[in-house]
């Protein structure tokens, strides 16, 4: 309030006992928003945040940032506001009859939070309406109706068949029937098809899309992406022991494209923590890349003496008790482990 200004504080005065539904709207006064909602904690998380999400529809504003509702005075649990809160956004971006609000907004200043809307969002790792960024000592979580929206065209590799012709002698038509109809089953029985689900499908880039057409080609499967469809597909058709193999293939590749999220949104929300920096040319520091930083932050935490790291393009041995990197030749330069509390 302190920030918004005496204009914000002397509104909520004129409209004191006035609430309807629980909240009022003010201007925004100092800060950076055209308009205040401002709550009455009942302890309903999820069902204030489904409101305000309404009235910011009905109102058609274009975007909206929460707090984490009731874990200041109220003293509320943070894992389950960080769960109500998430659902109630969760269920209003699934509303077909949403048009207006494209944007909302978890701020969270406490960084003992984290963890927990962290937690929350990894349950719905997959749902396509998330993502996360931050700065300082602040870290956003939030949705965009209009990326979840966007989706990719599918894509069809067709396999390229090699026709065989049979010519059936016998003594009568029922035998040639019967034998044509024996060899159709053995066909039938040969061809597979195998369906693949999974939201990080949407999220294939050329690289991935290459190697699906390598394995096409390399095992003359029939390979269709789905993107059209929720969540999203990969059909694979063809022989049964072919399909096998490049199914295998196709879940391994999935299963590491999701680790490799996960390991970048634990390096997001770390950075949001502390930092580490290296020596840079005009006699500043410079901070490591997002995954070297965790890397770093989580050898320390465990107690390692050194870790193996590239600054530069050249190897360094990172000595973390003293917080010194030696090259390969022998030069030794400080590193600094910096804290977003002690870097404000």
């Amino acid at each position: 309030m302190d920030a918004a200004g005496s204009q914000v504080a002397d509104e909520c005065a004129q409209y004191a006992g006035k609430y309807q539904n629980g909240f009022i709207t003010t201007q925004g006064g100092n800060l950076l928003c055209s308009k205040i909602i401002h709550l009455i904690t009942n302890n309903q998380v999820k069902s204030q945040v489904s409101q305000v999400l309404r009235e910011c529809e009905q109102r058609m504003y274009k975007s909206v940032a929460f707090p984490a509702i009731g874990t200041g005075q109220a003293g509320q649990n943070s894992a389950k506001v960080a769960d109500e809160m998430l659902d109630a956004i969760v269920e209003f971006a699934r509303q077909p009859s949403v048009q207006h609000l494209q944007t909302v907004k978890i701020v969270i200043f406490q960084t003992n939070m984290l963890p927990a809307f962290y937690e929350s969002m990894k349950k719905r790792e997959g749902s396509g309406s998330s993502t996360r960024s931050g700065s300082s000592t602040r870290s956003a979580f939030f949705w965009n109706r209009r990326q979840s929206s966007e989706k990719k065209k599918s894509i069809v590799l067709e396999k390229k068949v090699d026709l065989v012709t049979f010519q059936i002698c016998g003594e009568s038509q029922e035998k040639v029937d019967e034998t044509e109809s024996w060899i159709k089953d053995l066909i039938l029985k040969e061809q597979f098809e195998n369906v693949i689900s999974d939201e990080a499908i949407e999220n294939f880039d050329e690289m991935q899309i290459s190697f699906l057409k390598a394995l096409h080609l390399r095992k003359k499967v029939k390979i269709q992406v789905l993107n059209e469809l929720s969540p999203p597909q990969i059909r694979i058709s063809g022989i049964s022991r072919d399909v096998y193999s490049v199914s295998l293939e196709v879940q391994d590749m999935i299963q590491q494209i999701k680790s490799t999220e996960e390991e970048q949104s634990k390096a997001e929300l770390l950075s949001n923590l502390v930092e580490w920096r290296y020596p840079g040319s005009n006699g500043g520091f410079v901070t490591f890349d997002k995954l070297t930083n965790m890397q770093l932050e989580n050898a320390k935490m465990a107690k390692k003496l050194y870790l193996d790291v590239k600054i530069k393009n050249k190897n360094y041995k990172v000595d973390l008790n003293t917080l010194k990197a030696t090259d390969d030749q022998g030069k030794t330069i400080n590193l600094q482990r910096v804290t977003k509390d002690e870097g404000k």
